[in-house]
């Protein structure tokens, strides 16, 4: 049977690389690393965007069991930033173009079981490589350096299962079927007859098929199929009922055995001409792009925070598709998109950029790694095989599609586009479309993007953005208009029956290039912040959910006469999915019943409700306009009050609130959490222009990402913290200048 080790504790780095490196031994100079590992940490902004594009070194004193001599013996990186080449004693064995995509390095034939001193090398090239996607123009987005995935090492028989694709089939049907494909690895020698052993199960649950095949093992063969018929009461995967299932095949050949699982779901996704349809049932689509980036460390985030950004999409913003842009992601992101019921759209890499000959060969390869690694996850129904923004390039496309049509003939592809009139090889029109800058309208009709004389199936990939960037901590209108814009372009998607979807850029702001963005190299396109803390747009999203599962209500306001122009707060937005909202100015009570606009905004499920003087009679006025009261509103369902929100008149800081998203992390492997501070008023509010000075202070088995003295931002901020794979208790305590400290304990075991 395999045995796959982790290799992700106790390598060791040194930045500078220096020729002949890779062939020399010993570890001095080096420094103890971790995976996953930034090759170097950054600042949060006015950062330069060369520092991490360096030749780096790796190294690792492998020791493999006596019981793997004389076996096939694999490395397996899952993502290397971007030019990775491999040596074992000096002795190069394979190199990897590209740091999105997962890559296998062979090292048996190098490996020396008679030495206690085998030293595995990894020179890490960091640099924007001009042969390598998505580099070669200028891209909007950061990519960063190092080993910044996990590393593991295989031992297999002579025959074993390198992949498994599972494809359900008539599943809306009330007898099932599974087609399963097994590709092997072996070296031609072996032949015989192979006996496949599969069981299908519920994950956690009961066993509803196990079964037995026959199939001759040659080298002429590549994979071996099998049909699974007439599986009945199965449940389907779907975004509230996200049902999945394990699949283990267990390979016998002779003295040769090997053991393979994964998981998969139950499910029909098809985008037609009148929109999406998921197991049967019409879903308008409503998501947000993802950068898998992260403030200091880039991209080198742990399973733990990968999997907390796809539950802050699902759970919080209440999305239920993401696009991965632009790069294939995380696989611990995806495998709790599956897990949660959070459609994506995931595409290769790139940027508006296509180059030769050489750097497109490696674009078709990043097709097929990016399918193979995730053809069995049912929350991706779309794959993304055309360069982001780019030209049309009819041969390249043509054989992106007819790659992926190869290897996944139960997905449809997409091919994000921002010219109009672009040629469709894919087959569906995916298009960025950011007309909407407050006057024209929020989105083209379908013809008029694509110039053709007939409905295809449509998503619209991108929209907003860099139309209206803005800060969590900008002055309230324009986040309300901000917010609105999100709002409008949904509204009309929602109307459009044509049109299954909208994905706004984007979810979380993110470093990026000189030439792009705000001058201190952010872009701050996000509903939330690099943190994860929400801008108000992030409730134009939050708030379309019915209220029985989470009850919203958030006035676009800091609650001050002096915020807007005219000392004036109206029209006051307020993001909701109450019924109705009830408000009161002291003690008075100026609008009993302030109903959301579906008139307006008739594409959404849940509009906003505005309070101007339509909605509260003048003569409720009063001294409203000479002096300020606490505001309190109260959201009502179904009769009953089921939210409140005060705002003070006089707001001072009270309270020092400090949270972590985890209080128990594994000292097994490298971990982390992120760590909340927010400034609040006597009401519990945000002080959005308090600038605090914070310090961090931590004791325990951990490490601070980022400094350790910060500025609040917009009445709040955020930082990480990441384990060094010892055991104990983490206290970290956070002071501050205004309302003292308060300290958190997390647990490491």
């Amino acid at each position: 049977m395999r045995k796959v080790i982790p290799l992700n504790n106790h390598w060791y780095y040194q930045p500078r690389y220096e020729r002949g490196m890779e062939r020399q031994s010993g570890l001095e100079g080096f420094t103890a690393v971790n995976l996953p590992h930034a090759n170097v940490e950054l600042p949060y902004n006015y950062l330069d965007e060369q520092a991490y594009q360096i030749q780096s070194c790796y190294r690792y004193p492998l020791t493999i069991p006596a019981a793997g001599r004389g076996k096939p013996i694999y490395l397996h990186f899952e993502g290397v930033m971007a030019y990775a080449k491999v040596y074992l004693n000096g002795a190069f064995l394979g190199e990897h173009k590209g740091g999105y995509t997962p890559f296998d390095i062979r090292i048996d034939g190098a490996y020396d079981f008679e030495r206690a001193d085998n030293l595995l090398t990894v020179v890490v090239d960091s640099a924007e490589l001009e042969d390598i996607p998505p580099f070669g123009g200028q891209i909007d987005y950061l990519t960063y350096g190092g080993i910044y995935r996990e590393v593991s090492l295989g031992i297999y028989d002579g025959v074993s299962i390198r992949n498994l694709k599972v494809e359900p089939e008539r599943v809306l049907e009330e007898a099932k079927t599974v087609r399963v494909k097994v590709f092997l690895r072996h070296d031609g020698t072996v032949r015989g007859n192979g006996q496949f052993k599969v069981t299908l199960r519920e994950l956690a649950g009961p066993t509803v098929w196990s079964g037995s095949f026959e199939a001759a093992i040659s080298a002429e063969t590549a994979a071996y199929e099998f049909s699974i018929n007439g599986l009945r009461d199965i449940k389907l995967w779907d975004i509230d009922r996200p049902q999945r299932y394990e699949i283990d095949v267990e390979l016998t050949l002779g003295e040769y055995s090997d053991a393979y699982s994964d998981r998969f779901g139950f499910r029909q996704a098809e985008f037609r001409t009148d929109g999406f349809y998921l197991n049967g049932r019409h879903l308008k689509l409503r998501g947000l792009n993802r950068h898998q980036s992260y403030p200091y460390v880039g991209y080198a985030m742990p399973q733990r925070v990968q999997e907390k950004d796809a539950r802050i999409l699902k759970h919080e913003l209440h999305l239920n598709l993401v696009r991965t842009s632009h790069y294939p992601q995380s696989r611990h992101f995806l495998n709790e998109c599956d897990a949660i019921g959070l459609l994506v759209f995931e595409e290769i890499p790139g940027w508006q950029h296509i180059g030769g000959p050489a750097w497109q060969e490696i674009v078709r390869e990043n097709v097929r790694e990016m399918i193979e690694r995730d053809w069995n996850h049912p929350a991706i129904i779309l794959w993304g095989v055309r360069i982001n923004e780019s030209r049309d390039d009819d041969p390249l496309y043509a054989a992106t599609n007819r790659i992926a049509h190869q290897l996944d003939a139960t997905r449809q592809t997409g091919g994000v586009r921002c010219i109009t009139h672009s040629h469709l090889l894919e087959d569906v029109y995916t298009f960025n479309d950011f007309i909407h800058d407050g006057i024209r309208p929020p989105l083209r009709g379908q013809e008029e993007v694509t110039g053709l004389d007939h409905k295809v199936p449509y998503l619209v990939t991108e929209f907003n953005g860099h139309m209206y960037p803005t800060k969590r901590f900008d002055q309230e209108e324009r986040q309300s208009e901000h917010a609105l814009r999100h709002l409008r372009v949904q509204n009309a998607a929602g109307l459009d029956p044509s049109i299954a979807g909208a994905i706004g850029w984007c979810a979380f702001d993110y470093n990026t290039h000189k030439d792009f963005g705000a001058g201190d190299r952010i872009c701050y396109h996000g509903v939330m912040d690099m943190f994860r803390l929400p801008k108000f747009a992030a409730y134009a999203y939050k708030s379309q959910v019915a209220p029985e599962v989470e009850p919203v209500l958030e006035p676009v306001t800091f609650w001050a006469r002096g915020e807007r122009d005219q000392c004036n707060i109206f029209p006051l937005v307020i993001f909701t999915n109450c019924d109705y909202i009830e408000m009161q100015f002291g003690s008075e009570t100026v609008a009993e019943k302030i109903y959301p606009r579906k008139a307006d905004y008739p594409g959404v499920p849940y509009p906003p409700a505005v309070v101007d003087l339509t909605v509260i009679p003048q003569e409720k006025l009063g001294e409203w306009g000479m002096v300020w009261r606490d505001g309190i509103f109260r959201g009502y369902h179904q009769g009953r009050v089921v939210i409140e929100r005060k705002l003070s008149k006089a707001p001072v800081p009270a309270e020092l609130a400090v949270a972590a998203d985890d209080l128990q992390l594994d000292a097994a492997q490298k971990d982390a959490t992120r760590i909340t501070v927010r400034v609040l008023d006597q009401y519990g509010n945000l002080l959005p222009f308090l600038d605090d000075i914070i310090k961090l202070e931590l004791s325990g088995p951990a490490r601070l990402q980022g400094p350790a003295e910060v500025v609040v931002k917009g009445g709040a901020l955020a930082f990480w913290i990441e384990t060094v794979n010892e055991a104990g208790l983490i206290e970290v305590t956070v002071r501050s200048q205004t309302l003292g400290a308060k300290t958190v304990r997390i647990t490491v075991a």
